[in-house]
C-alpha cells in the first residue's frame, strides 16, 4: 500500500551551478574504462587482454568468487590497458572506443511474459546483473539471494542533483520493461519512491507492477536507503536490491531490443562549469574533451558523482559506473586569514549547517562553495548535529562510534544492516570533528560481512 512521507531531518546545501535542461550530444569519446574499483569488494578475473577487440556487451571480467556475475564493455572496440596497482590489484580496464558501435545482438524478451529464472539468467548473462545493489553491505546483488523487496528511488536531492524526470522523458517503454524484469527477481514488491511536492515525468508516474510511495523534505529524502527505512526497513537475514532510475531504463532497453545499450544523460553542475547541460555519453567515458572546453580557471576540483559521494577523478579521469553527474567545484587548497575568509569573517558568502553565519536568515540564497575542509581531524565529540540530519530511527554516533572501535554486537544493535556508507554523507559534512564518517561506516560494514555473513 503507497504512502506519503516527511521527514523532518535533513539538509539541503544549496550550491551554485545546476545544469540547465537542456540536451547535448557528446562525440563518442576516444577511451572508455570499467574501474573494478567501482564495485566494492569485487575482485576481477580478466576475459580479455590489451589487443583484443570487443563489442558492446562483451565480457571483459567477472567476479571471481561468483563467476555468474560478469562485466561487460559498453562500447566496441579494442582492449588499450589493463591497469594495476600495488600488488598488480587491477584498477582498470581501457577501451579504445569504436566511433560506430557495434553490440553483441541477443534475441529481445518481453519480461513480463517470462519466468523469474529466465529474466535473471537473461541480466547475469547480459551484464546487466551489476546494476543491482544488495543492502545489507552496499555491494553488487547476490544472484543467490532472494530479497524481500527491490526498491528504486524516482528523483535525488543530493547538491545539484541531476532531475529524473527530465532524463527519463521519453523512455517510457523502457523503464516499464525494466520494472516488469526486476518484478521477476523478487517475491516481494518494487517500490518506486516519487518526490512528494513535484509531479513526475510520464515514465515515473503512469508506471504498473509497482508500489509508488511519496516523500517530502530536504535531503536526503531522495536517498534510496532513507526511502527503505520508512518504507520496509531492514532486518538481520534480510535483503533488499536497489537499481538506480536510470539504469532501470537500460535495463528494460535490453530486454527490448537484446543490445546493451549504455548511453545515458549525466549533469554537467557545478560552480567552475560552464555550458551546465545535461550530456548524451556512455558508462565510462572518458571526460577529459569535455572538462578542459566547459570549465572556469585551472584550480578545480572534478568529481564524478556529487559533491557529497562523488569521487575526485581528476581532469582527464572517466565516468564511474553508477553516476550521472559531474560536479566541477573550486578547489579548496588556499589558506584563508580568519579575519576575512576564516571562521572570524562576517560569513556573508558562508553557507552554514548550523546558524553560525547569518545567511541562514536567507533561505533561498545559493553558494559557491570550495573543497577545504576548514580544519583537521581531531576528537570525535558529541554535539547534536548529526541527529538534526539523519532521517533514521538510528543513533548515528553511536553507531559510528561503534564501527571505529569494531564492536559488532554494537553494530548490529545499532542498525548497520540498514544503511551504507551513502546515508552518512550528511553527518560527514556537519561533522565538527572533521571525521571520514563514510569511510568508518565501509570499514565496519566490511567488518559485519567477514564475521557475519
Amino acid at each position: 500500500m503507497s504512502k506519503t512521507v516527511k521527514l523532518r531531518k535533513g539538509l539541503d546545501i544549496r550550491l551554485v551551478g545546476e545544469a540547465d535542461k537542456v540536451t547535448a550530444d557528446l562525440a563518442m569519446p576516444k577511451t572508455v574504462s570499467i574501474k573494478p574499483t567501482d564495485f566494492h569488494g569485487l575482485v576481477p578475473k580478466m576475459v580479455v587482454k590489451p589487443g583484443d577487440k570487443v563489442q558492446a556487451g562483451s565480457v571483459i571480467f567477472f567476479d571471481k568468487y561468483n563467476d555468474a556475475v560478469k562485466y561487460v564493455s559498453p562500447v566496441s572496440g579494442e582492449v588499450a590497458e589493463i591497469v594495476r596497482g600495488e600488488k598488480r590489484r587491477i584498477l582498470e580496464v581501457r577501451i579504445n572506443a569504436d566511433t560506430n558501435i557495434e553490440y553483441v545482438q541477443a534475441s529481445p524478451v518481453t519480461p513480463a511474459n517470462a519466468d523469474a529464472e529466465s529474466v535473471k539468467q537473461t541480466m547475469l548473462n547480459a551484464g546487466l546483473w551489476p546494476f543491482l545493489t544488495q543492502r545489507p553491505l552496499g555491494v553488487v546483488a547476490n544472484p543467490e539471494v532472494a530479497p524481500k523487496a527491490i526498491f528504486i528511488s524516482g528523483f535525488d536531492t543530493a547538491p545539484l542533483a541531476p532531475d529524473y524526470d527530465f532524463i527519463l522523458h521519453g523512455q517510457d517503454e523502457a523503464f516499464q520493461a525494466g520494472i516488469d524484469a526486476l518484478a521477476k527477481l523478487t517475491t516481494g514488491k518494487v517500490y518506486l519512491g516519487l518526490n512528494a511536492k513535484v509531479k513526475g515525468d510520464a515514465a515515473l508516474e503512469n508506471a504498473k507492477n509497482v508500489v509508488v510511495n511519496r516523500f517530502e523534505g530536504k535531503h536526503p529524502a531522495g536517498n534510496v536507503g532513507t526511502q527503505i527505512h520508512h518504507v520496509n526497513p531492514i532486518n538481520k537475514g534480510e535483503f533488499v536490491f536497489t537499481v538506480n532510475v536510470q539504469d532501470v531504463a537500460l535495463i528494460g532497453r535490453y530486454f527490448l531490443t537484446g543490445k546493451f545499450d549504455a548511453t545515458k544523460l549525466v549533469a554537467y553542475t557545478g560552480s567552475e562549469a560552464t555550458n551546465r547541460k545535461y550530456y548524451k555519453t556512455v558508462i565510462g567515458a572518458n571526460l577529459t574533451d569535455l572538462v578542459k572546453n566547459n570549465v572556469e580557471g585551472d584550480n578545480v576540483r572534478v568529481i564524478s558523482g556529487n559533491a557529497l559521494t562523488g569521487t575526485n577523478i581528476g581532469a582527464e579521469g572517466c565516468l564511474s559506473y553508477y553516476d550521472n553527474q559531474i560536479t566541477i567545484l573550486p578547489e579548496g587548497d588556499q589558506y584563508k586569514f580568519f579575519l576575512t575568509k576564516g571562521w572570524l569573517g562576517p560569513g556573508f558568502d558562508k553557507f552554514s549547517a548550523s546558524k553560525l553565519f547569518p545567511t541562514w536568515l536567507n533561505s533561498s540564497k545559493k553558494y559557491t562553495l570550495d573543497t577545504n575542509l576548514n580544519g583537521e581531524e581531531r576528537g570525535f565529540v558529541v554535539t547534536g548535529e548529526m541527529e538534526k540530519v539523519f532521517p533514521f530511527d538510528i543513533l548515528p554516533m553511536q553507531l559510528i562510534k561503534a564501527c571505529i572501535t569494531d564492536d559488532i554486537d554494537g553494530m548490529e544493535n545499532l542498525g548497520i544492516y540498514e544503511v551504507i556508507p551513502e546515508d552518512f554523507a550528511l553527518c560527514e559534512y556537519v561533522c565538527t570533528s572533521k571525521v571520514e564518517i563514510q569511510e568508518k561506516v565501509r570499514q565496519g560494514l566490511d567488518l559485519i560481512q567477514q564475521e557475519c555473513m
